[in-house]
């Protein structure tokens, strides 16, 4: 008992000094997991979702990000996006709010 209270003494008196490159080395590391993490997954997908809106057209059927599901109406210069969910019920959205493009023949499946 006695040699371990000495061991640890010796070690509270000890002054350990980092240098200041380790330092720079550890933060250029987690810079690096942190893009390949983060940052760049979240640029694929903002790649993918704008290539998705600018590839809507009329007559699609899409799902956008509140869960609704309709065909595109009318696709207006200033992003705005014409949708009817049925033969009486018609929204307008912004193309941002559009989640995907369902494949043909989506809504009659739903319908039946």
């Amino acid at each position: 008992m006695h040699i371990f209270s000495n061991t640890l003494s010796n070690t509270n008196n000890s002054t350990y000094q980092d240098s200041p490159l380790s330092f720079i080395i550890i933060l250029l590391f987690f810079s690096i997991i942190f893009y390949f993490v983060i940052f760049r997954p979240q640029q694929n997908r903002a790649k993918a979702h704008k290539k998705l809106i600018n590839s809507i057209s009329k007559g699609d059927e899409i799902l956008t990000t509140g869960g609704l599901i309709g065909r595109v109406i009318k696709i207006t210069k200033n992003d705005y996006v014409f949708i009817s969910l049925n033969t009486k019920h018609h929204i307008i959205i912004k193309k941002e709010f559009i989640a995907s493009i369902l494949p043909k023949g989506t809504i009659k499946t739903i319908y039946k």
